[in-house]
């Protein structure tokens, strides 16, 4: 009686704690558009290996998911000067990911060409990593 009364309490507990320590890869990546806009690369390498221990994935995994005020978060980063966080993006993600079209149809290099700013840092890595 004794031992089932101490299982019962132990998956009840279980139970209860489970939502805080199973959270939504979405909670995790809330603020990841403003650590982008701030430029805070220290912020963004955290955030990124905690979804990577916590699920398994890498940016180039789930970088499509996320948009930051209609924009792909390179562009974001690209709309904001952001040079810290836009170049070490850019780093971390393969060419397969940097060539392919993003939701409006373009391509980021296209993209960053019709908007001007191909002749930026951040341009200038991507178009290094590209090549």
């Amino acid at each position: 009686m004794k031992k089932s009364a101490i299982a019962i309490i132990t998956t009840l507990s279980a139970l209860v704690f489970a939502p805080a320590s199973f959270a939504d890869i979405n909670d995790d990546l809330a603020n990841i558009c403003t650590i982008v806009k701030n430029d805070d690369k220290s912020e963004l390498r955290k955030k990124l290996r905690q979804v990577q221990d916590d699920y398994r994935l890498r940016l180039g995994d789930y970088y499509t998911g996320i948009s930051c005020g209609g924009s792909s978060l390179i562009r974001y980063s690209m709309e904001n000067n952001s040079v810290e966080t836009g170049t070490y993006m850019i780093k971390r993600m393969s060419k397969t990911d940097l060539t392919g079209a993003e939701k409006d149809g373009m391509e980021l290099k296209q993209w960053a060409e019709t908007n001007g700013h191909l002749n930026t840092e951040i341009g200038q890595e991507l178009l290094s990593r590209i090549s």
